[in-house]
């Protein structure tokens, strides 16, 4: 019988422990910190760690940061002449303490006004209030946010400018003049332009006309967000694609914001993230009020996939990739655009286990390790 010395025991443990306590280590944030940023949508019961566990997992999965809703313009600005910062001060503060790249969302957004902002008619008093508004927030946090989705949403379904109230009291200069102030207030911070269905080819072409647009007339534009509220089946992965290329090609960076794949049926087939649409239910379009099943299940994970396989493919066009919410149980999908479903958009279930999809992700670093 052959002799082991003890110490060797020792050290063949010690390996062994360490290999286990690596693999069970991994994280969505330390497998792809070579490639882009993997963020999450804070809410406010996250951001004021409600929850031990959901903060054990936001600390662990994810290294960027962007407020769900807490920094829209009806929570900070509330009245003309008020500003309310409690709760992105301590966003803010959450982003630092755990060394996280911290996005503002949103600046410059027709939806979740305050109630005063929709009734600006005149352009004089608009444009006061863009540049105090603007001006007032970012110079708030210049240094400490990392990037601003300046404006939001501008754009309709055929890529032509939504009529909101900055359109129809400034014109299109108002998009312009957004990416100015924020540039001045804050000349470090990168600067975005954010919407949703602008893989699409229509819109797509909008929004490159729009940014090309602000860029011609002396705004800053560092990037683009696509929102990424996608389906099972579309958009395709040509589109996606073709819409990191053609972003990429106008010297910026590509960010997908608010990434998640809804696996309920939608009504008319609805895309997008048009929150002031709203529909009836039904049990045809609640089909899984429980659980997934694991067909579904399958489904969404060579979903997660193939969008990431992409994403990597073209990783050094890519800023940031942001789940829009932690796990399923927050997910604004639940509600839109049928109020009291059950969806199951994220890679973490509503217990906070990862799902199949979570590890479709990982996988594609491991087997290229």
């Amino acid at each position: 019988m052959k002799f082991i010395k003890p110490y060797l025991v020792v050290v063949t443990t010690l390996l062994a422990v360490s290999c286990t306590s690596q693999k069970e280590t991994t994280s969505l944030k330390d497998a792809y910190k070579n490639d882009f940023y993997i963020g999450t949508a804070l809410s406010a019961d996250q951001i004021e760690v409600k929850n031990a566990k959901e903060d054990s997992l936001i600390r662990k999965e994810f290294n960027a940061i962007t407020a769900e809703n807490i920094m829209k313009s009806m929570y900070t600005h509330p009245q003309k002449d008020k500003y309310d910062f409690v709760m992105s001060d301590k966003f803010v503060a959450y982003g630092e303490k755990n060394k996280m790249f911290i996005h503002g969302h949103t600046l410059i957004w027709h939806s979740q006004l305050a109630p005063w902002m929709e009734k600006i008619a005149d352009s004089t008093e608009m444009k006061t209030f863009m540049k105090d508004h603007i001006t007032t927030i970012v110079s708030k946090y210049k240094g400490r946010i990392n990037s601003w989705d300046v404006v939001n949403e501008a754009l309709n379904e055929d890529g032509t400018l939504r009529q909101s109230v900055f359109l129809k009291t400034l014109g299109e200069k108002y998009l312009v003049d957004a990416f100015k102030l924020a540039e001045k207030a804050d000349p470090k911070a990168e600067l975005y332009y954010n919407d949703y269905n602008i893989e699409e080819s229509a819109k797509r072409a909008g929004a490159i006309a729009l940014i090309k647009k602000i860029k011609v007339e002396g705004g800053k534009v560092d990037g683009v967000g696509i929102q990424g509220h996608w389906r099972l089946n579309s958009p395709s992965l040509e589109e996606i694609e073709k819409s990191i290329l053609e972003y990429s090609a106008l010297g910026i960076k590509v960010a997908f914001t608010e990434l998640d794949i809804t696996v309920l049926p939608n009504p008319w087939d609805l895309k997008g993230a048009e929150i002031s649409q709203k529909f009836e239910g039904s049990e045809k379009m609640n089909p899984y009020p429980k659980a997934l099943p694991d067909s579904i299940q399958n489904k969404l994970a060579e979903r997660y996939e193939s969008i990431f396989k992409l994403f990597l493919k073209h990783k050094d066009k890519i800023s940031r990739v942001t789940f829009w919410g932690v796990h399923d149980g927050q997910s604004w999908l639940n509600d839109w655009p049928i109020k009291g479903r059950t969806n199951y958009p994220l890679p973490f279930d509503a217990t906070l286990r990862h799902k199949k999809a979570y590890e479709s992700i990982l996988k594609l670093k491991k087997t290229k390790e």
